[in-house]
């Protein structure tokens, strides 16, 4: 169902031999645990979680929350967590917005604004996807670090950040910001064995490195050792 609401922005109800097709124009907002508790770097995204890539990709972000060691930080969080049972909070960390107010905001957002794009944001957007294609057809070994979907998502984040300062405009800055936040999402949860970015683990749950292995290296390895077994 999932697919269906992600993809075309409906979902179909079948009832007692009818079939109604409804409006699902959302944002999906996600969290997993990976399989046994423990995310294995060894493995793809896809295979940690157990989401399909079909799936996988259909997001915007994708960001990598992982419990990695290190000293500095445990201590840090330690004393975070103590703190909250043995101190008053503090009205400073306590939220300027209440939750009400939030929601008002952003249906008023919503409903009022339809930012579009200037001259200067279309062309930063064009040049931002360009040079994305470009670094990965330049090294030539199967990588893909944007495909017209990543395109779409800087689009709808860019519009998303006009929309938040209530612009009827997406400026040039508008398009930077979601580029950095794209490409810092993914450039971990997309990163391939050398730590590059490759859209190819969320599309098809593979790097470009591995696709190549198996349909170039491999068979001319086995091709050899089948060879080499036949001349014995």
């Amino acid at each position: 169902m999932l697919h269906e609401v992600m993809e075309q922005q409906t979902v179909s109800v079948a009832k007692a031999g009818l079939v109604s097709q409804l409006n699902a124009r959302t944002s999906i907002l996600a969290c997993a645990n990976p399989k046994g508790s423990r995310y294995m770097p060894e493995l793809s995204l896809a295979e940690n979680i157990n989401l399909p890539p079909t799936l996988l990709s259909r997001f915007d972000l994708v960001y990598l929350v992982l419990d990695s060691r290190n000293t500095e930080r445990d201590r840090r969080l330690a004393k975070h967590l103590i703190s909250l049972f043995w101190r008053d909070v503090p009205a400073s960390t306590m939220p300027p917005y209440s939750a009400q107010e939030l929601r008002e905001f952003v249906a008023y957002a919503r409903a009022r604004n339809n930012p579009v794009f200037t001259p200067e944001a279309e062309v930063r957007l064009v040049e931002s996807y360009k040079e994305l294609r470009r670094q990965a057809r330049n090294e030539g070994d199967g990588r893909v670090s944007a495909t017209p979907r990543q395109l779409e998502a800087m689009i709808r984040i860019s519009e998303s950040l006009a929309r938040m300062h209530l612009r009827q405009e997406v400026s040039e800055d508008d398009v930077r910001a979601a580029y950095r936040l794209w490409h810092e999402a993914l450039s971990v949860s997309a990163a391939d064995e050398e730590g590059r970015l490759d859209m190819n683990i969320f599309t098809t749950g593979t790097t470009g490195g591995q696709q190549r292995f198996l349909s170039e290296v491999l068979p001319n390895l086995l091709r050899s050792i089948l060879a080499g077994g036949f001349a014995q």
